[in-house]
């Protein structure tokens, strides 16, 4: 059989990875890398339990400090294992600095690269992820979109229609087959909630890295929390600097550390609405039918402005369209499969694996 290599290092990556590894179990020889990125237990250890993501075979525990000090470790471990494994593939996933690393270290050593969700763009290359994105995409041989814009993306940039594969989302594979797990009364009991709630998640850095931009985002937080108890999950970066700026200040903010899989999207399947920054939130709330704004000028999901809840508002837009939403019917809950994206149908991870099998079989 065939070897491949999967390469994740953070939470984003896990849920995307779950459904291709079980896809391919048995049919490929498979090892699972973690170059912990992510090292927090909160942030990693607990999506292997929730998942039935096999053990990792290696932990490269890379850690955390700046985006050069961090891709160099993740490209000296993996550089090693490759060449001791020499794999038939690499599978990368999502943008993180570990999805630009291994497709370096690969691309040198001449082994094929795999890229799952590639092709977003949110054309804003201040964001480190639009950087690891582009690069990882020009280094890649198979390239596995989730949403159509992402295929016109790459026929742009020059990538043979050949390479390119639209197969759907793997991390709403995950979602929707842990759906019944997400609970929101279990999550309102565990936390002391009312009947109606916000959840709000932080970390992107150029809302929370600046001093300015940290306290304009608490101010906008703060008016949120007097229409609504809102609930943070607070991811560990930005955590220093948004409460330097008063983030817990006001009654009506409920600051959490970060939460595992299940109960996370048990409190957001229940809130009337969820203020975020985050990439996977829009795709995960356009699912479960919740309405999400995104305090961004840009995204790469723009599917889930068109076929989603997402709204893209900013952070200066976020009140005007909180009250927008509060006033709005509610919505089905999850969504209706005919208001999905397409091929967000939880059948992406075995087009994945069919598509990397037929691959390697043509080689």
């Amino acid at each position: 059989m065939s070897r491949i290599v999967h390469v994740t290092g953070a939470r984003p990556n896990f849920p995307k990875a779950a459904p291709v590894l079980a896809a391919l179990r048995g049919r490929a020889e498979q090892v699972l890398v973690h170059t912990g990125q992510h090292y927090d237990d909160r942030l990693s250890r607990v999506f292997f339990d929730e998942l039935d993501l096999p053990e990792p075979d290696l932990n490269l525990g890379a850690g955390s400090g700046s985006h050069a000090q961090q891709t160099a470790a993740v490209m000296i471990g993996l550089e090693q294992v490759f060449t001791e494994r020499r794999p038939d593939l690499v599978v990368v996933y999502g943008d993180i600095n570990s999805t630009l690393a291994a497709a370096l270290v690969a691309a040198k050593l001449q082994i094929p690269v795999a890229h799952v969700e590639a092709g977003l763009r949110s054309f804003d290359l201040s964001m480190p992820e639009e950087v690891n994105r582009r690069v990882t995409d020009q280094l890649s041989d198979l390239l596995l979109v989730t949403s159509a814009d992402a295929v016109g993306h790459l026929a742009r940039e020059g990538v043979p229609a050949g390479r390119i594969h639209f197969v759907g989302n793997p991390m709403i594979d995950t979602l929707l087959r842990h759906l019944d797990r997400f609970d929101p009364a279990a999550a309102r009991a565990e936390f002391g909630l009312p009947e109606s709630y916000l959840v709000a998640t932080l970390h992107r850095p150029a809302n929370v890295d600046e001093p300015e931009a940290a306290g304009e985002l608490v101010s906008v937080l703060h008016k949120a929390a007097e229409r609504m108890p809102l609930v943070i999950p607070l991811h560990p970066r930005g955590r220093a600097g948004l409460q330097k700026a008063g983030l817990d200040s006001s009654s009506g903010v409920r600051l959490l550390d970060s939460l595992p899989y299940t109960g996370f999207l048990g409190l957001v399947r229940g809130a009337a609405a969820v203020l975020t920054d985050s990439g996977g939130v829009q795709e995960e709330t356009s699912v479960l039918g919740v309405p999400c704004l995104t305090m961004r000028p840009n995204t790469e999901r723009p599917v889930t402005i068109t076929h989603g809840t997402n709204r893209l508002v900013g952070v200066d837009g976020v009140l005007t369209a909180l009250d927008e939403v509060l006033a709005e019917p509610a919505r089905p809950r999850p969504a209706p499969p005919e208001q999905r994206p397409p091929l967000w149908d939880g059948a992406a991870g075995p087009r994945i694996a069919q598509v990397i099998l037929d691959w390697l079989a043509a080689r």
